[in-house]
């Protein structure tokens, strides 16, 4: 399965758009889902990201639209947390990202909020943060750099690859994880 994780758009508030060569990007291949950690405030970057692929979202502490503040998903035997991060403070302290993997009792726990692309694995468990899709501030620091992952889940292997425009050049980083018994663990 093929997912698109995304997030923090802020369009039209922040931003008026994705980037071109983000957005280029994210249509270059297909998708089985897309998951979004918020803060779309509206309803037509809703819309948009159906139109790729099936979306699962959460409501971040900027939408003005109705939805779910936690998801949870299951893809084979690896399962998946999705929050937007408004209740962790500070942003993004990977021991309450952590806390709250283990509360929801997820592999994988994706969350936005700071509007930095992340990639963590501790205690077993990997964390991804995707970024802002727009690259907009976010109420404290960020990158200011547009950015998504892809993720790519084929029985227990796991491929994340991250996308992030910097200066104008659009970096890409893949990693490899392989879930082992209870852990996800590094294999490359």
């Amino acid at each position: 399965m093929r997912i698109l994780i995304t997030g923090d758009f802020h369009i039209p508030t922040r931003a008026r758009d994705i980037p071109e060569q983000i957005a280029s990007k994210m249509r270059e291949k297909s998708y089985d889902l897309i998951l979004c950690t918020g803060d779309l405030t509206s309803e037509r970057m809703l819309e948009k990201l159906s139109e790729i692929a099936p979306v699962k979202y959460v409501v971040g502490n900027m939408d003005y639209i109705d939805g779910p503040f936690e998801e949870k998903i299951t893809v084979g035997d690896i399962t998946i947390g999705l929050i937007h991060g408004t209740e962790i403070y500070p942003r993004g302290d990977i021991n309450k990202l952590y806390n709250k993997a283990v509360k929801m009792g997820v592999d994988i726990l994706v969350s936005g909020h700071t509007h930095s692309l992340n990639l963590c694995l501790r205690g077993g468990k990997l964390f991804l943060n995707p970024g802002s899709a727009t690259g907009v501030w976010g109420g404290g620091p960020a990158s200011l750099r547009p950015s998504f992952i892809a993720l790519e889940i084929k029985g227990s292997a796991i491929k994340v690859e991250c996308f992030e425009l910097k200066g104008g050049k659009l970096i890409e980083r893949e990693f490899l994880f392989r879930k082992k018994g209870e852990n996800v663990i590094s294999v490359k």
